[in-house]
């Protein structure tokens, strides 16, 4: 592991420089103090003054495969040296090798793949080909859900991030997934919301019109809105919906896939195969932008002579698909989405459940592999939460304290209303993982100091 050494100047001049010139997303501009980062290894990325952070966000929960895994910026200097760009039309070796693993890992048929730049744009075009191959034009999904900031992606969206960007023409109806916890159904247990779920979207399809409807997009495992794991039979019902009014069905990976479940795919955990499957993020862990779609047969036969009105300049980027292909290699190698599953069942869901016993401010523990979140809550009886729907400011205070106290004490959180995400890379350690359960035991004493 490297030891960061201080450098103040050069930290200050990279600080000077970002709020003289970068505009940063989801961001009130003059409200924000980012860290200047010099570097990363492994599970932990450290600033300018010295300080180093155990990254139990993953960045934006994509690198799956650590910071600076050697195996993996080797193989983008070497494709550098040999082919730094060519076009999308083009037959090259890292673009159809990055295609053929990632074919071999997918479930069912879905072994041809499209390159974008993201997930977002990944979801963009599965819904084009959704669009394209029914002939409808009506696009469904959950309010509980992210799935892009681009125009179609934001609209399927349902977090408040879609409000401000919405045109009302996009075509995207909204329903309710299952969420046990906060049941918007009145189930008791999972077996009722996981039925209950399934009436509603029927009843939604059936106001909707089943004939217009070309897809329904779901995230396999809800990622940003609240790593919500679906009940047993809720995917397979709605394949089945999905088959029964032939209406296409996508599954969003870009968060969930690549390992972050203790899996290739979080499909695999329910054994279904959507039409089309986005992916992005952990393909390469984000060390060079990269997403994709991941299309059935049936669809792509749609294009076999039909042109398909889409693309990219740099889709399937040499640069990127050789860090895909060094990843996906070296998770094989190296057992790491079998790491992601152990490090889940062993030591992050028990040591997660043992704080849930001692801090009355955990109202539920819930997640996969290297993918939890603890709902934290004022009361549990009432299941009221921490902070108010979409808070901010005061409103905010309990949850900011919280983060705060994290980085004080060396752990980088992820913190999204009133939920902790616990997703550090899938290449954590144990010891790693139990040293981030100590800081989270420490600091849970401030939302507890809020309950009733």
């Amino acid at each position: 592991m490297s030891i960061p050494t201080a450098d103040s100047a050069a930290g200050q001049a990279v600080k000077a420089a970002d709020r003289a010139h970068v505009f940063h997303s989801w961001s009130a501009q003059a409200l924000i103090d980012p860290l200047a980062v010099a570097g990363a290894e492994g599970s932990y990325f450290w600033d300018y003054e010295g300080n180093r952070y155990l990254d139990f966000s993953s960045q934006l929960v994509n690198t799956n495969i650590g910071h600076q895994h050697p195996k993996v910026v080797a193989a983008i200097q070497e494709q550098a040296a040999k082919l730094c760009t060519i076009a999308p039309g083009f037959a090259v070796e890292s673009r159809s090798e990055a295609a053929r693993l990632i074919a071999e890992r997918t479930p069912g048929d879905l072994d041809k793949i499209f390159f974008t730049n993201g997930g977002a744009e990944a979801n963009e075009n599965a819904i084009r080909l959704a669009r394209l191959h029914t002939g409808r034009q009506k696009v469904m999904s959950t309010y509980r859900s992210y799935h892009g900031a681009t125009a179609n992606a934001i609209a399927l969206t349902g977090d408040p991030r879609r409000w401000a960007n919405e045109t009302g023409v996009s075509g995207v109806v909204h329903f309710w997934g299952p969420y046990a916890y906060r049941s918007n159904f009145h189930a008791e247990n999972e077996a009722q919301e996981c039925e209950r779920a399934l009436e509603h979207l029927e009843q939604v399809i059936a106001f909707e019109g089943p004939g217009t409807i070309a897809a329904i997009i779901l995230e396999t495992v809800v990622g940003t809105a609240g790593i919500l794991v679906p009940p047993a039979g809720y995917l397979a019902g709605v394949r089945e919906i999905c088959d029964r009014y032939g209406i296409v069905f996508i599954l969003d990976e870009v968060m969930a896939g690549f390992g972050r479940t203790g899996a290739w795919f979080a499909a695999d955990h329910w054994g279904v195969t959507p039409d089309l499957l986005t992916f992005a993020k952990g393909v390469n862990s984000g060390y060079v932008p990269l997403g994709g779609v991941a299309i059935s047969a049936e669809i792509a036969a749609t294009f076999a002579e039909r042109p398909f009105p889409g693309g990219l300049t740099y889709s399937g980027h040499p640069l990127a698909c050789a860090s895909a292909v060094a990843t996906i290699n070296t998770m094989a190698e190296e057992g790491i989405v079998e790491n992601a599953r152990n490090i889940g069942e062993n030591v992050l869901g028990p040591g997660l459940r043992e704080l849930a016993e001692r801090h009355p401010s955990i109202g539920e523990v819930r997640g996969l592999g290297v993918f939890w979140a603890l709902d934290l809550v004022k009361d549990r009886a009432t299941r009221e939460p921490l902070v108010p729907y979409n808070a901010a400011g005061a409103a905010n205070a309990p949850m900011a304290e919280l983060a705060a106290a994290c980085k004080q004490r060396g752990l980088w959180p992820f913190v999204n209303m009133n939920r902790f995400h616990v997703v550090p890379p899938c290449t954590v350690t144990e010891e790693e993982a139990k040293a981030g359960l100590a800081v989270l035991d420490e600091v849970l004493s401030l939302t507890d100091a809020h309950t009733v």
